[in-house]
């Protein structure tokens, strides 16, 4: 049976799991071989998924089950994502939710691993989150289907989806593929969704035109908010060392070249302000104080983002 949950469309077959490890024949229809066994559930700053145009001071529920459609080398959270028989505790929509109206956090995190593989418990939690007034927040690696972002769309408030390289660097490290990352950040774009995009950059694999064709394609689609995080060793890459500070500034000064209007350095000690396009004035810090109405007190020009 062909699963529609990502890009792959994995042909199911009886007592076998699809790519992901999650999906499974059961009683003649594709399940999830876990349905709501959380394996990781905290409470986080907004600004760690990172989000930091969308409802900036604030924290948000976030949780994960294990799987990812992916297999990248560097994964940062492999012990999860890529443990493809891990289960954890069941923990019911309903609790999810009830949890963050009863603590006063305004959204829902679907992260750490791939919500794309578990996007059935992710859309039932998100459903019950509108109900109650919430938002729903989704990090992704952006491998969409075309019949996952009919169903995602309406129901997700705000996205950060990866950008990890060129079509060879998913082919080679990821074990993915480009294309259909590129088509679901147009298409969550073109739907008015707010997005902000993350790339993780690995010195001696990442060059200065890997990030300026990076730049130019998020330019093309019309991406606002492009975060350039520092490597550190994980998975199969933990003999690897760490991207330097000096990397990622000259990447940060390759990307703000390009076009996209805030890009912003990530797992650094750079400064992460925001300032506006139009005149140059700070109008976020980076304790992530923020100008009432995201609109810039000098000139007046609106600021990408989700304020309040």
């Amino acid at each position: 049976m062909i699963c529609d949950f990502c890009y792959r469309h994995c042909d199911v077959l009886p007592e076998r799991l699809g790519f992901c490890g999650r999906r499974e024949i059961r009683d003649g229809t594709l399940a999830d071989a876990g349905y709501g066994e959380v394996v990781a559930f905290a409470v986080d700053p907004v600004e760690k998924k990172p989000l930091y145009h969308f409802l900036p001071g604030t924290r948000t529920v976030s949780i994960a089950m294990a799987g990812c459609n992916f297999a990248c080398d560097f994964c940062q959270n492999w012990q999860i994502a890529q443990e493809r028989f891990l289960r954890g505790d069941f923990l019911s929509p309903e609790s999810v939710v009830r949890y963050a109206r009863e603590h006063h956090h305004p959204s829902v995190s679907y992260t750490y691993s791939e919500p794309l593989v578990w996007q059935d418990y992710m859309l039932e939690t998100a459903a019950l989150a509108r109900r109650e007034g919430l938002r729903n927040i989704m990090v992704s690696n952006g491998g969409f289907s075309k019949e996952a972002l009919a169903r995602i769309v309406p129901m997700i408030d705000a996205y950060n989806i990866d950008l990890k390289g060129d079509e060879t660097f998913y082919s080679t490290i990821c074990h993915g593929s480009l294309a259909p990352v590129l088509d679901g950040l147009d298409a969550l774009i073109s739907a008015g969704a707010h997005v902000e995009v993350t790339t993780m950059l690995i010195e001696g694999i990442h060059t200065e035109q890997m990030v300026e064709s990076l730049g130019t394609m998020l330019m093309d689609i019309g991406a606002q908010v492009w975060h350039l995080s520092r490597f550190f060793p994980q998975y199969r890459m933990i003999g690897r060392q760490a991207t330097s500070e000096g990397f990622l500034e000259h990447a940060l000064e390759v990307a703000r070249h390009c076009g996209v209007p805030f890009v912003y350095p990530g797992n650094s000690s750079l400064v992460a302000e925001t300032r506006c396009p139009a005149c140059g004035s700070v109008v976020r810090t980076a304790s992530g104080q923020t100008v009432p109405g995201g609109v810039c007190l000098h000139c007046g020009t609106h600021i990408y983002g989700v304020w309040s």
